[in-house]
């Protein structure tokens, strides 16, 4: 198309220029907006997936100190069965003055440690061996018939055993958390945020093998 004078060309060629202009910076406003969008949803995502492996970490941390409250519940119910029940069986089983005293110095030894989940494998060690001293006084009581015939003892023996099922379910719970929360620290992408989350590893409550045998044996009573 030809021009009809030259000012008539140049100012359609300038105002040509500038719409061309105006796009190209449009389109690259648009571009620039666009990568801003993308950058801060981004920025978004990550934070809310930290956000969610932290929670996570902290309910899994949390979930293990409430499980192991039930723990240390159903261990001071138990320990404070103990006086009366040892003070029971001195009246009947006075020969057996080292097993009673046994069960009692493993008591205060339970009551002064700190119960936290930091130490579990110990205090279950320690509540493992109250255990078998249990176990091995009512083997005693078994050739006292006067003693089985009590029913304070019998009273009490019906207590400690259901106290004794708590703690092996309330142990089973820990112990399930234990693993949830362990799980979750050393694997990813959760254990990129373990120190964020201020978490530590527990331990499980389990009795060792050596000592649930000593539990779980039966002492030859002489009488």
């Amino acid at each position: 198309m030809k021009c009809q004078s030259r000012e008539i060309c140049v100012s359609t060629f300038y105002a040509i220029l500038v719409e061309t202009r105006a796009v190209r910076e449009k389109e690259a406003n648009m571009e620039v907006l666009i990568v801003v969008v993308v950058v801060v949803v981004v920025v978004v995502v990550a934070v809310l997936f930290a956000f969610a492996q932290i929670n996570g970490l902290r309910k899994a941390s949390i979930g293990v100190e409430n499980d192991f409250s039930g723990i240390t519940v159903q261990l001071e119910r138990r320990t404070n069965l103990i006086p009366n029940l040892v003070n029971t069986v001195k009246g009947y089983a006075k020969h057996e003055a080292e097993t009673l005293e046994k069960v009692v110095a493993q008591r205060a030894a339970s009551t002064q440690m700190q119960v936290t989940p930091e130490n579990a494998a110990k205090l279950a060690q320690m509540e493992g061996t109250i255990s078998g001293a249990l176990s091995r006084l009512m083997a005693v009581s078994e050739g006292y018939p006067d003693l089985k015939a009590n029913q304070n003892f019998l009273q009490l023996m019906a207590e400690l055993t259901d106290t004794e099922d708590k703690i092996t379910g309330a142990r089973n719970l820990y112990n399930r958390s234990v693993q949830n929360l362990n799980v979750k620290m050393e694997t990813y992408p959760s254990a990129w945020f373990v120190g964020l989350a201020n978490v530590k590893k527990a331990e499980f409550f389990n009795v060792s093998e050596e000592r649930q045998e000593q539990i779980q044996q039966t002492p030859n009573v002489e009488f």
